[in-house]
């Protein structure tokens, strides 16, 4: 394969996918590039996208945020990328390959990454219209389309994908059904404890979930479009759209038809240098691989170790692929899904040490053998220690193994560092980086910073699970070398943000501009800030407004070009460009008149009404230039802000309560609505949510709050640091059996303590976690008054009561400060073209256009091999 200047060996690839670009750069990583042609053949009809984050188009993201070729790297190398124009035969004994077009390239080396295709039950109906595949960007593409029309989607399959498929109907707005032939939702990862947490939490989001039966044809109607589905146990199920997400199948039919041998189940076979069995100069790799272990990997990571095996095997460079690590971590529908190692425990004499909360949601299992040592393990709900725990396995972890499943608050949950990992570990899987490696990158190659070991190391660049462990990895490497590393808030300021805090209280310091030019970094000083400080700073001097003399209005003067997007305005941007109102209720509470407003003011300006998980209820739709008519019918009618654009004080959820609950033991409505009137627009470093519960039933879920109380016969407990987001966590314990006195008395305190030392964007229970002592150092602060501070804490938690102002009453009074709700500054009355609407369900929802990016539509050759679109 020795290069000439006139002839140089050509490389061709056929495929372009993740593993395939990963290819391409390990070819240009080792200079073949530079004494080789390197031609890619690219079925779909754009390049390499990342295929693992395909959902994520449903939020937003677009084909070409989604894209993971790098172009410059194409066009510096010159590699020659024919998108749209896949391989339709080959001829080893001439060592060429037929393109569609017509085209025909002779090779060298021949790759094949032609990936794997959707694999589809041979049931009856499965072709009919409205049966689709969840595969490509054009397969979303036909589903958002299809959709418009659809009212009810069912999912064939529940592993990763089907769970992801079925969560991007659910947010189409359909009524969503999950069908999975296996006794549990993914089957393959999480065992029967694991398979049950996930299925209550996803049940819990309005899915429905049909397990242990499989499909056995899918009804049509007279059109022979699909109307419904016919189980194996005889039930029906009436539904619009069909996505078949069952597994993939190896597309292997172009070695097939060349004469490569491939598995009995599929796979084209390779040895340990991804070399075909059948032609040393053909290889492959990725899901279309059978190899050397006898088995196909169906992720990434496996996918992206062929490559690098494929292109030192042809730099004459010794490598070999024998096997990979299947550790798997996702958030399937906002969930927290993880497995490791021997997840299943089938090593003779393990054995499984097991935390569960089904309540919450949560499952964890470790599988550890009889001498301690971590073989594997699976995490729902709750998968923060999953890099850690995974670095671990093979080895003996230096803490007991109750200790590192219990969650925080449960006992004393160990605090594994990255020090404790020894240096063979593997942080990225993806790219199999050791922790050596990132402290070599650190040590012997002079990298400062995250991004600078990343691109030295690759690390943290494939599915991104192992970046929080990675960053903690470069700052302790940094503080062992003597390095003084920079905690600032940013590039503006040297201080971090509870420095800055404690700086704007002590000096009252009513301006950013006056903290910026007395206080920033040399460089920063008489500058404009940046969009980190900005808002940061604007919520301190918010949140501490009454205390330090400043105007607590947050569009007031210069505190207005602080804000973010959604405070800018007071209001939720949404995908469209329009926004939502929600107006507070607090308690959830809210009397017959006020809900006939709500329903008039929506019916008058056409807005999506929902209720939703924090007792209220939003209106979607508004236009910018119409908000502060709203706000004035809603403040007349006695509503105001409530809040859900800014960082701050969002709602306290309740239950009913000893009023109306047999079971209750306290009234949890007055208390809450109590508590909400008390910290409503409170600033904060992130949004604040609560939770009243009337008994310890706990409907009001009050233990997945940032502040939760639960009655009890004698009074109150007080739970802080809960978080139901996208990193659940229970709240732990404060205090308890409290009055009514003491625990507002201990509310106050905590929130402004929280307010006081957290960092920029740190929920409470990130916060807690961090804190030098936890919960015992917050206990003894806010309890045992152990720094003396309580009485300034609870004085500027009265400050704040006693000075708050509706921000929507404040607007609308104000003519000077309605000027700025307009869509064109230079044409106040003329509304934004672009946000637009059409019909759902008897409301209206955003028409937004299908997003093509300059990619061609496919023809009927362009659909891939399996498709349900044929």
């Amino acid at each position: 394969m020795t290069a000439t200047p006139a002839h140089p060996p050509t490389i061709v690839l056929v495929g372009h996918g993740m593993v395939g670009q990963r290819f391409l750069e390990a070819l240009a990583e080792r200079g073949l590039t530079g004494t080789h042609r390197v031609v890619v053949l690219c079925e779909e009809p754009r390049p390499a996208y990342d295929r693992v984050q395909l959902t994520s188009y449903f939020s937003g993201r677009t084909p070409e945020d989604l894209s993971v070729t790098d172009v410059a790297l194409i066009e510096e190398h010159g590699i020659e990328l024919r998108v749209g124009d896949p391989a339709k035969t080959v001829d080893r004994a001439a060592r060429t390959v037929t393109a569609r077009s017509g085209l025909v390239v002779g090779y060298d080396v021949l790759v094949l990454a032609t990936g794997s295709y959707p694999f589809v039950p041979p049931v009856p109906g499965k072709d009919a219209e409205g049966c689709f595949v969840y595969r490509t960007i054009e397969d979303l593409l036909a589903i958002e389309e299809y959709a418009k029309s659809a009212t009810t989607g069912a999912v064939v399959g529940g592993g990763l994908l089907g769970l992801e498929a079925a969560g991007a109907l659910k947010g189409l707005g359909l009524t969503s059904h999950i069908v999975e032939f296996a006794p549990r939702l993914m089957p393959v990862q999480v065992d029967d404890g694991g398979g049950a947490a996930l299925l209550r939490t996803i049940e819990g989001m309005g899915l429905s979930v049909h397990t242990g039966v499989g499909t056995q044809e899918i009804l049509t109607g007279a059109d022979g479009a699909v109307t419904g589905m016919r189980l194996s146990d005889g039930s029906e199920l009436a539904t619009d759209l069909v996505v078949f997400s069952a597994g993939v199948r190896p597309r292997d039919q172009l070695a097939r038809d060349c004469g490569l041998t491939v598995g009995e189940r599929g796979g084209i076979s390779v040895d340990e240098r991804c070399r075909t069995v059948t032609d040393e100069r053909v290889f492959a790799i990725g899901e279309c691989a059978l190899a050397a272990d006898g088995r196909v990997y169906g992720l990434v990571a496996p996918g992206y170790e062929q490559a690098e095996t494929a292109a030192a095997t042809i730099a004459a460079q010794e490598a070999s692929f024998t096997g990979a690590d299947l550790s798997t971590k996702l958030k399937l529908l906002g969930v927290d899904v993880a497995s490791f190692g021997d997840a299943h425990g089938t090593a003779e004499d393990c054995l499984d040490v097991v935390y569960s909360d089904s309540r919450a949601g949560l499952y964890k299992k470790l599988v550890v053998g009889r001498d301690g040592t971590l073989l594997g393990g699976i995490l729902v709900g709750d998968a923060e220690a999953y890099g850690t725990l995974r670095a671990f396995t093979g080895s003996v972890p230096p803490v007991s193994p109750e200790s590192l499943v219990l969650p925080a608050g449960a006992g004393a949950p160990a605090q594994l560092g990255p020090s404790a990992l020894p240096d063979d570990a593997v942080i990225c899987s993806c790219h199999n980086v050791t922790k050596g490696s990132i402290r070599g990158a650190v040590t012997d190659h002079a990298c400062t910073t995250v991004p600078e070991v990343k691109k030295c190391t690759k690390a943290g660049t494939g599915c991104g699970s192992c970046v929080k462990v990675l960053a903690q990895l470069v700052t302790a490497e940094l503080e062992a070398s003597g390095v003084e590393v920079d905690k600032g808030l940013c590039g503006c300021f040297a201080q971090t943000r509870e420095e800055l805090y404690e700086i704007v209280l002590a000096l009252r310091v009513t301006s950013f501009r006056e903290l910026l030019d007395g206080h920033g970094r040399e460089g920063a000083r008489g500058g404009d800030g940046c969009e980190v400080c900005k808002p940061a700073v604007g919520s301190i001097i918010a949140s501490l407004a009454p205390a330090i003399g400043a105007s607590g209005y947050v569009l007031e003067g210069e505190q207005a070009a602080l804000q973010d997007t959604n405070d800018h305005f007071l209001a939720n941007l949404q995908r469209n460009g329009s926004y939502s109102v929600v107006p507070r209720i607090p308690g959830g509470e809210i009397a017959p008149e006020k809900l006939i407003v709500i329903g008039e003011i929506a019916r008058d300006f056409g807005l999506y009404t929902k209720i939703t998980g924090g007792q209220r209820i939003d209106m979607f739709g508004a236009r910018v230039e119409q908000l502060p008519v709203i706000w004035a019918r809603l403040v007349d009618a006695g509503f105001e802000s409530g809040h859900a654009y800014g960082k701050s004080l969002r709602t306290v959820k309740s239950c009913v309560g000893q009023t109306w609950c047999r079971y209750g033991v306290q009234d949890s409505v007055w208390m809450a609505i109590d508590l909400e009137l008390r910290y409503r627009g409170l600033r904060s470093p992130h949004k604040l949510k609560s939770a009243v519960s009337g008994c310890a039933r706990e409907c009001a879920e009050a233990q997945s709050k940032d502040f939760g109380v639960i009655a009890t016969s004698n009074g109150w407990n007080l739970y802080v640091g809960g978080n139901g987001g996208a990193t659940p966590r229970h709240a732990d314990l404060l205090a308890q059996d409290l009055s009514d006195a003491e625990l507002v008395r201990l509310i106050d305190r905590f929130l402004m303590f929280y307010i006081r030392t957290a960092d920029k964007l740190e929920r409470t229970s990130t916060w807690l976690e961090r804190l030098p002592g936890g919960l015992d150092h917050v206990r003894d602060v806010v309890v045992h008054d152990s720094l003396g501070i309580c009485d300034e804490l609870e004085s500027l938690m009265r400050a704040h009561v006693s000075h708050y102002r509706d921000e929507w009453a404040e607007t609308v009074n104000d003519p000077e400060k309605l000027a700025r709700f307009v869509s064109f500054v230079n044409a106040p009355d003329t509304p934004d073209p672009v946000v637009g609407f059409v019909p759902e369900r008897d409301q209206m929802k955003p028409d937004l256009p299908l997003l093509s990016i300059g990619v061609r539509r496919p023809s009927e050759e362009d659909l891939l091999e399996g498709s349900t679109r044929r």
